[in-house]
């Protein structure tokens, strides 16, 4: 796992990582690719659907997102196929921006089978301690960093391990 803390000690003291509980802040200042890798308008949370969505935030040189982010969000995927989930990855680059770039996106899209929507967004280069809009937003502690929102937009859940059978088992009852 690839904290934002290590990567940025002075926010260690400042940032309560998460926001559950609260309303899911708009996806701003992303980049984004549809489910076939073409490049799209920005996306919207409303957009996504009206059940439940679950985000995921990566970054391509992450060995941990690779390892276990990414299998996660494919079990997902699969799991919520014809659910009323919506699924969105992310690549957040608060580092690495030589390496971790807008091409990678359909790559990694490509990679894992996902057709789903991808995401790339970068901090502001002005600033060497900035981070990209959206890990503010959300609150994210690094990467891999999942977000789960409910239905009524508030997030549920927001870290860096999810239990996907778990998931996927929970919204099935509720039809989602």
């Amino acid at each position: 796992m690839k904290s934002l803390r290590a990567a940025s000690p002075l926010l260690e003291n400042f940032v309560e990582m998460g926001i559950v509980g609260l309303p899911a802040p708009p996806l701003k200042h992303v980049r984004w690719i549809d489910e076939d890798g073409a490049e799209r308008s920005p996306l919207t949370l409303a957009e996504l659907g009206r059940g439940f969505t679950i985000l995921y935030f990566f970054q391509d040189w992450c060995a941990g997102c690779h390892r276990h982010g990414f299998p996660t969000f494919v079990t997902l995927a699969e799991g919520l196929r014809n659910k009323r989930v919506g699924l969105a990855v992310i690549q957040t680059v608060f580092e690495g921006s030589e390496v971790n770039t807008f091409d990678r996106l359909r790559e990694n899209q490509r990679r894992y089978g996902l057709r789903v929507p991808f995401g790339h967004t970068v901090a502001d280069s002005a600033n060497v301690d900035a981070v990209p809009t959206i890990i503010e937003s959300y609150r994210s502690g690094g990467t891999p960093w999942f977000v789960v929102i409910a239905p009524d937009n508030r997030v549920v859940y927001d870290g860096f391990l999810l239990a996907a059978d778990g998931i996927i088992k929970a919204f099935r009852p509720l039809g989602a």
